[in-house]
């Protein structure tokens, strides 16, 4: 049977297909709607008079053949992708599409400063950035690299490092300090109002302090949990409850005398931000380019 033009964007969307077993996570990875992999999917499938997908409404999973032709062609398309992403090192400019998976803070902190300039350099590098807290396998999702503090990222990833240590700190406003007073200590944070963190793997975060040789962990109590920063910062502001979190998303409020820190001599030291990809897979040149690019201006110092 001769190959068609058209086989190659089908082949391309069925072995995303195959790796997220998920139309909308493929769809997420190629940049593309759920509903044109499907319809490609029928297409392809079609021409080549087997069924290659079983789709219910809860799962989506590959048949004999389907399994059979993900391993022919994985590793053809594998190479394909290497050698058409190694033609940027002839270019005067890297491009292509990136997808970066950030957790929340980092967003403001580390790309905030840079992009603008990154743009101005890069015009032809697409970013595409999912910003959350959800603790997400990179590789499986579709993303290109990942970044997170340093203590989380996953021990089979290459990290690099995009900031210094961090110090973590409690928050807030001056209305709430002045109506209920600063804690003096970690354990008198059980008579406050706090705004409990929810992680991205849904447990809900004790907050932890040092001093010296001594280390406190408490499950403060609170009323009202939040997995978002934007919408943390908000609460504290407004007065909420005291907020723990890392000191430079604090530092401009701190600056502008809308919130005080606290219980600084109990400040929690922290790993960094650092950037992670998988080792198995060619890092793309406009990757490269944004990694040396924050290393470069050193939104937070490094």
């Amino acid at each position: 049977m001769p190959l068609l033009r058209s086989d190659l964007t089908d082949f391309a969307y069925f072995l995303a297909i195959a790796k997220h077993r998920n139309f909308r996570r493929a769809g997420l990875e190629l940049g593309v709607s759920a509903s044109a992999l499907s319809h490609s999917l029928k297409g392809l499938e079609s021409r080549l008079g087997v069924r290659l997908l079983n789709r219910t409404n809860r799962s989506v999973t590959l048949t004999a053949a389907g399994e059979s032709l993900e391993v022919s062609i994985r590793a053809p398309f594998e190479a394909i992708h290497g050698a058409a992403e190694d033609l940027n090192r002839f270019r005067d400019a890297p491009a292509g599409r990136i997808r970066l998976n950030v957790v929340g803070d980092a967003a403001p902190l580390l790309l905030a400063p840079v992009l603008a300039s990154f743009v101005d350099r890069f015009p032809e590098v697409q970013l595409d950035i999912v910003v959350t807290n959800r603790m997400v396998d990179i590789v499986d999702e579709g993303f290109d690299a990942g970044i997170r503090y340093g203590g989380t990222v996953p021990k089979d990833m290459v990290a690099q490092r995009l900031s210094p240590d961090i110090r973590w700190v409690v928050a807030g406003a001056p209305a709430y300090l002045d109506r209920f007073g600063e804690p003096a200590h970690p354990d008198e944070l059980r008579q406050h109002r706090c705004l409990r963190i929810r992680l991205g793997d849904d447990r809900i975060y004790r907050w932890e302090f040092e001093r010296g040789e001594e280390q406190i962990v408490v499950d403060v109590p609170g009323t009202v949990t939040i997995d978002e920063s934007r919408a943390a910062n908000a609460f504290v502001l407004a007065g909420v409850g005291l907020l723990y979190g890392p000191e430079p998303v604090f530092q401009p409020y701190i600056a502008s005398g809308e919130l005080r820190l606290v219980l600084q001599d109990w400040a929690s030291p922290g790993e960094g931000y650092h950037i992670y990809y998988s080792g198995r897979r060619q890092v793309p040149m406009g990757l490269k380019a944004l990694v040396s690019l924050i290393r470069e201006a050193r939104p937070l110092g490094l």
